[in-house]
């Protein structure tokens, strides 16, 4: 039995949700967890939906890529979430989402302002834009550093929604907190200029 049993079952109680509030869709998005004391990532799989997703299917991980346990092949973006732990310490939890709204503003290559008071309370401030990179590459990762410095959350050129956070839980409420924001600017955008909060 695997020592990260219950930590398996909270992945994927986590990404089913997900699926069900539109924050996933069909496979993609993916969400991890990094246990600093043993250095070990795990880490939704790749190409699976999450309706059927399982708990033996998460994979665990060395952040150079060296698996664990699992039987299937990581998400395509486990050098991204690699990069995030290296550069950031107080970070052990990440998700990361193709949330519509939010994912707007990424293909708009926007910040996402921050107009209300939440986005400065549980976000740090408005939502930067990290720099293109391929999907799948380290660069990916790399790219948001900048963005994310001083933030629990940024938006990926064109791809999506990073949002961390020290456990699984705080990271999904700060990628439903984006996403929320991201609807709220749109709209608001589409009838007059949102006033930022300072």
């Amino acid at each position: 039995m695997s020592q990260y049993t219950e930590q398996k079952k909270e992945i994927v109680a986590l990404s089913q949700k997900a699926m069900r509030q539109g924050l996933y869709a069909g496979t993609s998005g993916n969400m991890s967890l990094f246990d600093r004391a043993q250095g070990n990532m795990l880490i939704t799989p790749t190409s699976v939906p999450y309706d059927i997703l399982v708990p033996d299917q998460i994979v665990v991980m060395k952040l150079d890529g060296t698996i664990v346990e699992g039987e299937l092949n990581p998400s395509s973006e486990w050098r991204m979430h690699a990069a995030i732990y290296e550069n950031f310490e107080d970070v052990s939890a990440l998700f990361h989402t193709h949330s519509p709204y939010a994912t707007a503003f990424a293909a708009n290559r926007m910040t996402i302002p921050a107009t209300l008071i939440e986005i400065n309370v549980f976000l740090g401030g408005e939502l930067r834009c990290a720099p293109y990179a391929p999907p799948g590459t380290k660069e990916v990762g790399l790219n948001a550093i900048d963005a994310l410095r001083g933030r629990y959350g940024c938006t990926l050129a064109n791809h999506g929604v990073l949002a961390v956070g020290t456990t699984l839980d705080e990271a999904y409420l700060r990628a439903e907190y984006i996403e929320d924001a991201a609807k709220i600017n749109a709209i608001a955008m589409s009838i007059g200029k949102p006033i930022e909060v300072k």
